[in-house]
C-alpha cells in the first residue's frame, strides 16, 4: 500500500480535490494490487458486456470483466464479486439469474430487488473515491419501469444497513484501499451518502 500512495501523491498532489480525474486504469491497479495474489482474481477492461469469468484450463485466474472501459462498470462488477462468495466465484457470472436491457415490468423489478445489495456496495466504492453514485436501472429498451426514487431509497436503506452492520470483508477491504489510493477519509459515515 506504500507504493500506492506515493503514486497518489506524485500524481495528484497538484490537482485540487474538485478536478480529480477517475480512470479505470487506476481501478485495476488498486484492485489487482489488492486482490491478485490473495484472491487470484484480476479486474480487466472489456470491450463488450461485463462478464464474471472463474479460472479454467485457458486461465488460471479469475476474471471480473468490466464493460468498455467505464469506470462506474468497474465499480459495479467488483461490487457483485464482493457479495459472490467463495462457492458462487466458481460460477461463471457467479450463477446468478440475468435478464439483459430490454426487461418487462416483472423482470425489472426482479432485477432491482437483485440490484439493492451491489448497488449499496458501489455506492461506498464512489463514496471511497469521492465520486459521484447514481443508481443504474440498466433497462434502457425494455418496456419495465423504475421509479429512480424510491429504488435509490431502498439502496439508500442498505448502504444504511452496511454502515451500522459492516460491509462484505473483500468490500470493506476495496473501500480502505480506495479511499488509501483517493486519499479520502475513513470510515465512511452516513452524511457522505446524500439522496
Amino acid at each position: 500500500m506504500q507504493a500506492l500512495r506515493v503514486l497518489v501523491r506524485i500524481r495528484f498532489s497538484f490537482l485540487p480535490a474538485l478536478c480529480m480525474s477517475y480512470q479505470y486504469q487506476d481501478l485495476i491497479h488498486i484492485f489487482n494490487h489488492t486482490f491478485s495474489t490473495s484472491m487470484n482474481t484480476q479486474l480487466i477492461k472489456g470491450s463488450d458486456e461485463p462478464l464474471y469469468a472463474p479460472k479454467n484450463e485457458i486461465c488460471n485466474y479469475h476474471r471480473i470483466i468490466f464493460a468498455h472501459g467505464f469506470y462506474a462498470s468497474a465499480l459495479h462488477e467488483v461490487a457483485h464479486w464482493c457479495l459472490a462468495g467463495s462457492a458462487r466465484r466458481l460460477l461463471e457470472d457467479f450463477g446468478y439469474w440475468y435478464i439483459p436491457d430490454g426487461r418487462d415490468q416483472a423482470q425489472q423489478l426482479k432485477f432491482e430487488q437483485v440490484e439493492i445489495k451491489p448497488q449499496a456496495i458501489e455506492w461506498a466504492f464512489c463514496a471511497a473515491v469521492g465520486k459521484k453514485f447514481d443508481v443504474s436501472i440498466d433497462n434502457l429498451s425494455g418496456t419495465g419501469t423504475t421509479d429512480r426514487a424510491v429504488f435509490k431509497q431502498a439502496v439508500y436503506q442498505q448502504v444504511e444497513v452496511y454502515l451500522t452492520t459492516g460491509f462484505p470483508k473483500e468490500a470493506q477491504k476495496f473501500i480502505t484501499a480506495l479511499a488509501d489510493f483517493y486519499q479520502t477519509p475513513l470510515p465512511l459515515v452516513p452524511q457522505r451518502f446524500t439522496l
